[in-house]
């Protein structure tokens, strides 16, 4: 406890890597489910008030009151004033969940709500106070991606991962198939931070880890998530224009050019991943039945907006009004099969779309508040030149236009918001240094 008071980034680290702890079998019909790393986010959110409540300034003499100048600046070395950002994605949520018609059944949509996007991010910018604790949860995160990385390569080798047409070879790391997200989520995480340090760092610190980015992609490939390929793809090009917009421009021109050959060439790797690519042009034309559904889900949520325009319909309220709103042609459900949890059909409960549940569940309002939030740190992260802080949040702005939170890796995902505004909300040279193995520009 004492080491962790004097480095509460520790917290942050330990709840990242506490979600690589196999989940086991789990059993989805007893409602919330509670792992190590939410307990952990507890503990780093409680270490994190602490700090704030610690750093209040005392009374200099008796009778006398504390300048407010002094006072606001004794806090803001705690809490950067940037850290306004997230109030009003706490307060729209909060509205929608007075709101609604069922304010008990909103109360734990609202408080995950709460953690995700307010809670563990302010606990994340208060815990990282300068370089070595950047490197410590940056660190973790790289851990945590090359850790579930490797699990995920001997599952596709070895078939024990995820069911997919019948074969038990998708990777999915620790997460098992009822989060076969989380694996692609954690590392890509990884391989940003990688790519955005490799861009900083000179000589065999820049070849190691941009060799890891690169090792990284392999599976990410096994994964055959075709949304997290685009979204690394779009954060990876991101993070090349915030360091060089020259060298994004010729990375850019050879990977079209690589593209035409592999186009016109005899195939695209494996079978198995050269359909699975190739379904990627066809998602319009010709949608299999997971882009079907995700396609009719969409539809579900947009309708739910309409009857519920400002405030939503409540938190955690779309899996309840679904089947009233969702048209014919949607499953019933997903099959999942992996050797822990065996063969499942689990019901289709969000809209895989995280602005569109928002939209349903929040409204206009929480809609509004959420971009706004994510809108402010992108320019923060731009302006600033801090390719990492870019890259992990555009992957995170494409992710949400195909999934949205829930699962396991969730927690590492409040996380890695937390210190993309640790990054953002902190100039370089308060930081304790440009954290330069994150990729901030000098």
């Amino acid at each position: 406890m004492r080491a962790l008071c004097r480095r509460p980034s520790l917290a942050a680290a330990a709840t990242v890597l506490l979600t690589c702890l196999p989940a086991g079998r789990q059993d989805l019909s007893s409602g919330v489910q509670v792992t190590a790393a939410d307990l952990a986010s507890l503990l780093l959110v409680a270490i994190a008030a602490a700090l704030v409540l610690a750093s209040r300034p005392t009374r200099p003499l008796p009778g006398r009151a504390v300048p407010p100048v002094r006072a606001l600046a004794v806090v803001s070395a705690v809490v950067p004033a940037r850290a306004l950002v997230l109030a009003p994605v706490a307060g729209a949520a909060g509205i929608a969940m007075l709101a609604s018609p069922d304010v008990l059944a909103s109360l734990p949509g609202y408080v995950r709500y709460l953690q995700v996007f307010v809670l563990v991010p302010l606990a994340v910018l208060v815990a990282v106070r300068d370089r070595t604790d950047t490197l410590i949860v940056g660190g973790a995160l790289v851990g945590a991606a090359a850790l579930q990385g490797l699990v995920g390569c001997v599952q596709a080798l070895t078939g024990t991962g995820a069911s997919y047409a019948g074969e038990r070879v998708r990777a999915v790391g620790t997460f098992g198939a009822l989060d076969v997200m989380g694996m692609a989520s954690v590392v890509s995480y990884g391989a940003i931070i990688l790519l955005a340090a490799g861009l900083a760092w000179r000589g065999g610190r820049r070849a190691a880890a941009l060799g890891g980015a690169a090792l990284l992609c392999v599976p990410l490939a096994l994964s055959l998530s075709r949304g997290a390929w685009l979204a690394l793809l779009g954060a990876s090009l991101v993070v090349l224009f915030v360091h060089s917009r020259a060298l994004a421009a010729r990375v850019i021109l050879l990977g079209a050019v690589a593209a035409t050959v592999l186009a016109l060439g005899p195939g695209a790797g494996s079978d198995l991943l050269g359909r699975r690519l190739a379904s990627i042009t066809s998602a319009v034309s010709q949608p299999d039945q997971s882009v079907s559904d995700r396609y009719s889900l969409w539809l579900t949520a947009t309708r739910i907006w309409l009857d519920h325009p400002l405030t939503g319909a409540g938190p955690r309220r779309f899996a309840e009004l679904r089947d009233a709103y969702a048209p014919i042609e949607l499953s019933s459900g997903s099959d999942t099969d992996d050797p822990v949890n065996g063969f499942q059909r689990l019901p289709l409960l969000s809209p895989h779309n995280m602005y569109l549940l928002t939209l349903s569940e929040q409204g206009l309002l929480g809609l509004a508040a959420m971009c706004a939030c994510f809108g402010s740190m992108a320019w923060w992260a731009v302006r600033a030149a801090v390719p990492a802080a870019a890259g992990l949040l555009a992957w995170q702005g494409i992710d949400f236009l195909y999934g949205d939170i829930g699962g396991p890796s969730t927690v590492v995902t409040s996380v890695v918001l937390g210190l993309v505004l640790s990054l953002v909300a902190r100039p370089p040279a308060t930081a304790g240094g440009a954290p330069v193995a994150l990729g901030v520009a000098r």
